[in-house]
């Protein structure tokens, strides 16, 4: 084998996991490539947190199967770790591996791999994403990952931080932080540190410019933790919260020990502190038992909310949880109420893309082609400039001329660093 390919679903849990194995790979002599049907190993990190992430999956491997017979191909995650048997069924799969075993990836292929060369290390992406926590200990009604993910666990805080140290060395400038449930960081027995004593470790971080966060958990965003975010300097303007309903009698059913009021609280703090922030959201539409009356109240909260946008995702019923034997709302409604806050989101996004004309912002090139360059702001609007001398993974500043259906476009000095 001389290259490989490696195809994230799901969560970023997974691409952090790619980036380990990215590094892995190449200092075993293997290359990357960016095209799966053009590679000696694939490597497929599957999502089952949906119906729509198994069918994704397979689909995938349906299409290697067609353009790359040749390939071995190691399927691994959470599909894996839930249907073990129907995993090794698939017609292109060599290898597959439970979340259990998915950290010994490296040491079951290297029977294969070169054993007379190492490559220099090639960036994965162009943001570093460093995983700090694994599973949850949590049991929402809807959710499998405590099944396939296992306990809460948190990795070693001298790991995190030597690992997000390595990367400001190998040219990165923004990480994020990146778990099943971050927020409960430190909890376990023998941690060292709380979460909010990590954050400020990767704060103080020589080097590195910005950190990000990936979903937060609302259950967990106290006052004292609001005020440890605030005090973090290098901290992106940019929360997303796993909110997933707006109806008090839905989350309650949810099996979420939270209330409307608690998040309209949480995200009035985070306006207040960070004025300019990107504010995101899971929510959950079509949960068994919700009515045109809970899907209202969630659509009139979201409404008047400072959320900046909201991933919507339409409930899947997933075999083992209580919430897959209730009685179903029909796919019809599931459909329409999901069009609708689709709707909402996109006009709450171009509102607040639309303050920032004419705005300067800190962003990090992600994309380059021959006629544009690809960046994202520190309070994530992605934006397009025009082509210019200038790295992926560099940190710019950027002026915001317009705003629109297409998207964000603006222009940068690449002199101005931050």
């Amino acid at each position: 084998m001389k290259s490989f390919f490696i195809q994230t679903f799901g969560c970023r849990v997974n691409q952090a996991e790619a980036f380990v194995w990215s590094e892995d790979l190449q200092r075993h002599g293997l290359e990357p490539v960016r095209d799966a049907f053009q590679s000696d190993l694939v490597i497929v990190n599957s999502c089952t947190l949906t119906s729509r992430a198994d069918r994704d999956l397979r689909n995938f491997l349906r299409k290697v199967e067609r353009k790359n017979p040749y390939a071995r191909v190691v399927v691994t995650g959470c599909y894996v770790e839930k249907y073990p048997q129907e995993a090794r069924k698939f017609p292109p799969a060599w290898l597959s591996l439970s979340n259990k075993e998915k950290g010994f990836l490296i040491e079951r292929v290297s029977p294969f791999l070169p054993a007379d060369r190492s490559l220099p290390v090639r960036p994965f992406r162009s943001r570093a994403l460093v995983k700090i926590q694994d599973g949850c200990d949590y049991r929402c009604t809807f959710c499998v990952i405590p099944s396939v993910r296992g306990k809460s666990r948190s990795v070693p805080t001298a790991e995190v931080i030597n690992r997000a140290r390595a990367f400001v060395k190998q040219g990165y400038r923004e990480i994020i932080l990146t778990g099943i449930n971050i927020c409960s960081y430190g909890l376990d027995p023998g941690a060292e540190l709380s979460f909010s004593g990590l954050m400020n470790e990767i704060d103080n971080i020589t080097g590195l410019s910005r950190f990000r966060l990936s979903s937060l958990d609302p259950r967990f965003m106290d006052e004292p933790f609001l005020e440890s975010l605030a005090a973090c300097f290098k901290v992106c303007p940019h929360f997303h919260l796993s909110l997933q309903h707006g109806s008090d009698r839905i989350i309650k059913r949810m099996g979420r020990d939270i209330s409307v009021k608690d998040y309209s609280r949480i995200l009035s703090s985070l306006v207040k502190v960070f004025p300019e922030a990107a504010l995101g959201a899971d929510i959950i539409v079509g949960f068994p038992g919700e009515t045109d009356e809970d899907s209202n109240k969630m659509y009139s909260f979201l409404e008047r909310s400072p959320l900046t946008y909201f991933h919507v995702f339409s409930y899947s019923p997933r075999a083992g949880t209580p919430a897959a034997s209730w009685p179903q709302v029909r796919d019809g409604e599931k459909k329409e109420r999901s069009r609708r806050f689709r709707d909402l989101s996109r006009r709450k996004t171009m509102a607040f893309r639309r303050r920032f004309i004419g705005k300067e912002r800190p962003a990090v090139v992600v994309k380059k082609s021959l006629d544009r360059v690809d960046v994202l702001t520190d309070n994530y609007l992605k934006t397009s400039l025009p082509a210019g001398e200038v790295e992926e993974r560099s940190q710019i500043r950027i002026r915001i001329t317009c705003a629109d259906e297409k998207g964000l476009r603006g222009n940068w000095d690449s002199s101005a660093g931050y």
